[in-house]
């Protein structure tokens, strides 16, 4: 059996969650994968409810009593500060210790992609964005706030040991998967104590996998280089900051944020999943928002629970949803959500 805790969360990540599950369900009464799903009201309505964000003993939870967590997206305006969507989501990331970002590159119809002569062949690489440091931390300060001499510090931290093993994962995620690149980006050129660390491990590791290609790019060159030839890349592997840029501009050459998947791993413990788009408080409830982003989110989560197969039938169905036009209006379509999500059943059927 598979437990799966789901958070829904905020906006229009309860309708886009809801399809992911049915979609999840769907495969699972078809094929016989005995997940139990379990619901948990982590968000803004019990923040404001009960001003708890989530408690230590159901963040530890999450990492001890489920296989996975399926995540809508965090974000209310009812709560400025946003203190639950950092509390929850960031706070899995670093005290499950979730240290991979995993955020696939992979066109699915061209008609999506802004780049022109671009086809699905063209366009179809990971990022592996270091999860747990760098310059989201949170170390730093402030000395005289507010005053016309204030200063703000903000500290990246790069470990050794937090480097070697983002970028481990990706050559092993190359070497298991048959990919014969792996690019490293950073800024050496200009931060030179911790960007100095990710070089020298980052050859010591290429060491060890001879029959894969290493190549390194700054990463300014690098975003150029994903637009002007994205088909270049296989595996991306960066730090926090930089990866958190370069995933969104490789989900705009994918079609959109709206089909952004991604999951926030721990290689043989904890993992997370959830589209990447935020709650868009000014749609939530109106049925329209996409939630193929979702649903491939649930496809990797397949992946993750060892079914491979099933998110590559999640993957073909979606496909062909966007080239019959079966999509929301995000992506021109007329679709509501849950039409989307009958479309993906159909094809799955």
């Amino acid at each position: 059996m598979a437990r799966i805790a789901v958070i829904p969360g905020d906006g229009i990540g309860v309708e886009v969650i809801n399809e992911g599950q049915r979609i999840l369900e769907f495969l699972d009464n078809k094929h016989g994968l005995n997940i139990d799903f379990v619901h948990l009201d982590y968000g803004a309505d019990r923040y404001l409810r009960e001003g708890i964000t989530i408690t230590d003993d159901e963040m530890q939870s999450l990492g001890r009593d489920y296989d996975a967590v399926f995540l809508g997206a965090l974000g209310d305006p009812r709560v400025p500060s946003n203190i639950h969507a950092k509390e929850i989501l960031l706070g899995a990331r670093f005290k499950l210790d979730l240290y991979v970002n995993y955020r696939p590159c992979k066109l699915l119809d061209s008609r999506y992609c802004p780049l022109k002569d671009i086809s699905p062949d063209d366009l179809k690489f990971v990022v592996f964005r270091e999860n747990t440091e760098g310059l989201y931390t949170g170390i730093g300060g402030q000395f005289k706030r507010g005053k016309e001499d204030e200063v703000a510090i903000e500290a990246e931290m790069n470990t050794r040991k937090g480097v070697e093993r983002i970028i481990r994962a990706a050559f092993e995620h190359a070497d298991k998967h048959g990919l014969t690149k792996v690019c490293m980006s950073d800024k050496s050129n200009a931060m030179r104590h911790g960007h100095d660390l990710w070089q020298r491990v980052f050859k010591l590791v290429a060491s060890e996998y001879p029959d894969i290609e290493s190549s390194h790019l700054f990463v300014d060159v690098l975003t150029m280089e994903m637009v002007r030839d994205p088909s270049q890349f296989e595996v991306i592997v960066t730090n926090n900051l930089f990866g958190d840029i370069v995933t969104d501009l490789g989900a705009q050459l994918q079609g959109g944020i709206g089909l952004a998947a991604s999951g926030n791993l721990n290689p043989g413990n904890a993992a997370l999943f959830e589209p990447v788009h935020g709650s868009a408080p000014t749609i939530a409830g109106k049925g329209i928002a996409n939630p193929l982003a979702a649903i491939l989110s649930a496809g990797m989560m397949l992946s993750w629970l060892g079914h491979p197969h099933l998110e590559a039938q999640i993957e073909t169905a979606v496909g062909k949803a966007l080239k019959n036009d079966q999509v929301t209006p995000e992506l021109g379509g007329k679709l509501s959500t849950s039409d989307v999500g009958d479309a993906i059943i159909g094809y799955l059927s």
